[in-house]
């Protein structure tokens, strides 16, 4: 069995060392691990409506470079 996270005592960090935590785990996903991911049906409309809003509606989004910039912005 795989150890948790009260084993590892990771609940006892602070908030921003574990959000570092979750992307440095983040980071080590692979593409191909992402096939493993099983979605559920409501995940599935959910990205189904989503992209449908985002052909229906193309000014309202922004693009990579845009949110990127606003969140660097960000203090």
């Amino acid at each position: 069995m795989s150890p948790s996270i009260y084993d590892l005592g990771i609940d006892k960090l602070s908030v921003p060392d574990r959000l570092r935590l979750i992307g440095e785990i983040w980071d080590t996903l692979e593409p191909a691990d992402h096939a493993q991911v099983q979605l559920s049906e409501a995940h599935w409309h959910e990205i189904e409506d989503r992209l449908a809003d985002i052909d229906a509606n193309p000014g309202d989004a922004m693009s990579l470079e845009e949110t990127m910039a606003l969140l660097r912005a960000k203090p």
